[in-house]
């Protein structure tokens, strides 16, 4: 039902799809990029839902009270304590394993990590990818075009730099929702 409901409303709204899940793909980080809106959220759900991607996404624990977080974990939600102690190696290293126990799982993660402004992106999925031996799939919602959906599947090599300079060639023609809040500078 939510997958003819997202169709409904890309339709209704003049959106449009583009890209395809790789049928021999079975674990992936997929970055989703860019997230500036709560609606990037919602039209993200949508787009995951029409290519039918089997996705999870992570969220910090907070958002998880009840009946949001009952929504929440129905729709694949993961959610992560985000004042663990030493939290950014937990982080990717919880996310590591929960690929690798896996037979099929694909990781939903926005780099910027919040809809405000950021002058870098977070490089944990990157990390998780390399560690987990999965690639990147370029997720992207372009308002201007009002097209969403999949761009190239992505191995990272280990040169970060190189890599992120390869992965920002990808989203530099992407227009977000609010274009002002787009990380100018992946990483430093």
């Amino acid at each position: 039902m939510r997958r003819w409901l997202a169709k409904l409303f890309f339709k209704l709204f003049g959106w449009k799809i583009g890209g395809a899940l790789p049928q021999d793909i079975k674990k992936a980080v997929i970055l989703c990029v860019p997230h500036t809106s709560n609606w990037d959220f919602i039209y993200g759900m949508m787009v995951i839902s029409i290519l039918k991607i089997p996705a999870k996404f992570v969220i910090k624990k907070e958002a998880m009270f009840f009946p949001l977080g009952t929504i929440l974990k129905w729709i694949g939600a993961i959610p992560i304590d985000r004042k663990q102690t030493n939290k950014k190696i937990k982080m990717v290293e919880v996310l590591v394993n929960l690929v690798q126990e896996a037979e099929e799982l694909m990781i939903v993660i926005a780099p910027e990590g919040t809809r405000s402004y950021r002058p870098r992106w977070k490089t944990g999925f990157y990390h998780i990818a390399m560690k987990a031996k999965v690639p990147i799939i370029f997720a992207y919602l372009d308002y201007q075009k009002k097209k969403g959906g999949l761009g190239p599947v992505f191995y990272p090599t280990g040169n970060l730099q190189e890599d992120m300079k390869h992965i920002q060639s990808f989203y530099k023609d992407k227009v977000a929702k609010y274009p002002e809040k787009v990380s100018k500078m992946i990483v430093s």
